[in-house]
């Protein structure tokens, strides 16, 4: 029998604690699994180790978002379930000191089933706690929704920052560098042909990397797709590993249970089996709003995996080096968290639809530029500016897409994420699987295609849900009316 838990006046500022913790513990964890992630396809290219690790990640992922999530959750709570699953991602840091095809592979399939849990626990966290909130200060709880979304996916975005930083630094920087004896004077291998008056021929990048990057071909290979001496890779594991460990340490000691605001709730896991919980997930595909939402959630999937694989790889890697990778996915995080958090305050004041469509324009420009664009690594501006473009839509996406989710099922909102997660993971699954097959250029037409196809879906939510409200406006107008001319 729960225990009724009585607010008292500081429980709003409890509530915000818990958000900002959880957001910090996600940012650091964050910091150690995106900094990793965004160099995989380019540092483990070994039998395409990097790229199949990530499908891995994503395919898992897809089969813990139908099995997982409501289970472990019914059994450890939000909390403890978010925290568990922080350790399920500790192995593919580690695999990073022996690097190969059967130990990547095995440690990414973990992170999937750590991932199903942790991101449905999380969502159905913020969304739970919006409702004491929305009591304790008078705010609409959809309001309240969409600003926790913003605020934690503002935290979140920042481990773009952190962790490339990191690895940026280290990658940078000489340590485990060659060096070439001359003289008797230990001189850096890149320096030898200047000492040597020997000019080096500029590659044509445009031609072997951007939109004309093909993965199974050898035309591409240059000296900025030289992977990085081990020392310098096992140094950014091992700052990584300290990272996720201490998020998860974050969580167990910073974050009040959920049961301290559900109380009288109750769970849509409560006293259902593992095929039960496997039924409810599914079930969720018949609400006509689920499915129109699948394209959209399909693209977020997709091009987050193309960023991740593609944009470093076959444009930031091939023209600018591996090294400035980081640099380049920091601006991406920065334009992220701050896309992020200003979206939540813009759509108080023009609604979602807006704010979704300057999400699609930005989409829609930055694709054809890709498209266009043919990389020069004197035109190093151009990097940042695709990348901070990226980021400002992708965060709208993850924004209002996340919280959406939320709105249209409320009561069910373990089903609903789960449902967000497994087509999102879907979308990244098909994307780094199909990576080393098809080449740039085929893979942004797929993205227009899907771009397209999601938006259209989503207008059709709020095409249905604005006559919805129509009618009822006029159905509440007309029993107005009805009393009016009663009295009369």
């Amino acid at each position: 029998m729960p225990t009724t838990v009585v607010f008292g006046k500081n429980e709003k500022w409890r509530i915000n604690r818990n958000i900002f913790v959880l957001g910090f513990a996600f940012m650091v964890h964050f910091t150690a699994f995106h900094g990793a992630a965004n160099l995989q396809s380019s540092v483990n290219t070994d039998a395409a180790a990097g790229t199949f690790t990530l499908a891995a990640i994503y395919f898992s992922l897809i089969l813990s978002n139908i099995f997982l999530p409501a289970l472990v959750i019914k059994w450890l709570g939000c909390k403890w379930a978010i925290a568990v699953s922080f350790i399920a991602y500790m192995p593919f840091i580690a695999a990073q000191f022996y690097p190969y095809l059967h130990t990547l592979v095995p440690a990414g399939m973990m992170v999937g089933f750590g991932g199903g849990p942790l991101w449905c626990a999380k969502c159905t966290y913020l969304s739970v706690v919006a409702e004491p909130y929305a009591k304790l200060s008078g705010v609409p709880a959809e309001v309240l929704v969409v600003r926790f979304f913003g605020l934690f996916f503002m935290f979140y975005q920042m481990a773009q920052i952190w962790g490339n930083l990191v690895s940026s630094a280290i990658l940078s920087s000489t340590l485990g560098d060659v060096m070439l004896l001359m003289n008797e004077t230990y001189i850096e291998a890149p320096k030898v042909a200047a000492l040597m008056n020997y000019t080096v021929p500029t590659p044509d990048y445009g031609s072997t990397c951007g939109v004309n990057f093909c993965s199974g071909s050898d035309a591409h290979e240059n000296t900025n797709l030289e992977t990085p001496s081990p020392v310098k890779i096992q140094l950014i594991a091992g700052v990584y590993l300290a990272c996720m460990a201490a998020a998860s340490v974050l969580v167990v000691f910073g974050v009040d249970s959920l049961s301290r605001y559900n109380t009288g709730r109750q769970p849509m896991a409560q006293g259902k089996s593992g095929f039960q919980l496997l039924a409810v997930t599914l079930r969720q595909l018949r609400h006509k709003y689920q499915l129109l939402l699948l394209p959209v959630i399909g693209y977020i999937g997709a091009e987050q995996a193309f960023m991740a694989a593609d944009f470093t790889q076959a444009f930031v890697g091939c023209a600018y080096g591996i090294s400035n990778i980081g640099f380049v996915m920091i601006c991406f995080g920065v334009f992220n968290a701050l896309a992020a958090a200003v979206a939540g305050a813009i759509v108080k004041i023009t609604g979602r639809f807006p704010v979704m469509v300057i999400a699609l324009l930005l989409n829609l420009c930055l694709l054809t530029s890709l498209l266009l664009w043919r990389p020069d690594p004197e035109q190093w501006l151009v990097f940042f500016i695709l990348a901070a473009i990226w980021g400002t839509a992708d965060a709208v996406w993850l924004v209002q897409v996340n919280a959406l989710s939320g709105i249209l099922f409320p009561g069910n909102e373990e089903a609903a994420y789960s449902n967000f997660r497994l087509w999102e993971a879907t979308g990244s699954v098909l994307s780094y699987a199909s990576a080393p097959y098809l080449c740039v250029r085929t893979r942004l037409y797929v993205l227009v295609g899907l771009l397209i196809l999601g938006f259209s879906g989503y207008t059709t939510i709020e095409i249905l849900e604005y006559r919805v409200k129509r009618h009822h406006h006029e159905e509440r107008k007309f029993e107005l009316v009805a009393e009016k001319a009663d009295q009369e």
